[in-house]
């Protein structure tokens, strides 16, 4: 049964991607970009940004390490990229600009995929840990099958975070989602400079 199913590496690859895309967490960001949006329109949003989430992170768990070889991208160049773009997103939550502009400016698909599906779901930290727990598969069936069932486990997860959010939503109000507009905002630029660092220190160790 071993041989079919590595029970350890599932435990311990749901535990760490479960704590680094934080399921919780990605609801107030959910909110703040589509919590005015009509019911349907949010389950959309939710279905796309884990569908994209989820195929970022197959794409590195199957070919992460010769795509980031091939072209010379280390995990803290991955880091700084996605932690400026982070950075982006929270100033337009910050100012209002992202709540305030034109509803067609950005369409819902493209809020799915960006910053929903990446870099906030499959960021620097989840795929950098996705690729760690494929090297120590080490070519075992078992722990390939129980790393694949892990990551469809933790997007179950943030799927069904996100797409019952408007519960939450009928609680706190129009007055509610501008609150956890800026709140998220303020996390997400916190989650943005502390990429960063990581970024800047990654690149002074590795030189």
């Amino acid at each position: 049964m071993a041989d079919l199913f590595d029970a350890k590496l599932f435990l311990e690859a749901s535990i760490t991607l479960v704590v680094i895309m934080d399921p919780p967490g990605t609801v107030p960001v959910f909110l703040s970009l589509v919590g005015r949006k009509p019911p349907a329109v949010r389950a959309k949003a939710a279905r796309q940004a884990v569908l994209v989430s989820l195929l970022v992170i197959s794409l590195f768990a199957i070919a992460g390490q010769a795509i980031l070889a091939y072209l010379g991208i280390g995990v803290p160049a991955l880091q700084g990229a996605g932690g400026l773009l982070l950075l982006l997103i929270a100033l337009d939550l910050l100012t209002g600009r992202g709540a305030t502009s034109e509803p067609n400016v950005v369409e819902d698909v493209n809020v799915a995929l960006v910053p929903l599906g990446t870099p906030l779901l499959a960021g620097p930290g989840a795929i950098a840990a996705t690729i760690v727990f494929v090297r120590q598969a080490s070519g075992h069936v078992g722990a390939y099958v129980a790393l694949g069932c892990a990551i469809v486990a933790v997007h179950v997860v943030i799927y069904a975070c996100m797409r019952f959010s408007g519960v939450v939503i009928r609680l706190i109000r129009e007055s509610g989602i501008t609150l956890l507009a800026k709140i998220a905002g303020l996390l997400l630029a916190a989650i943005a400079v502390e990429l960063v660092a990581n970024s800047v220190r990654g690149f002074i160790d590795g030189g």
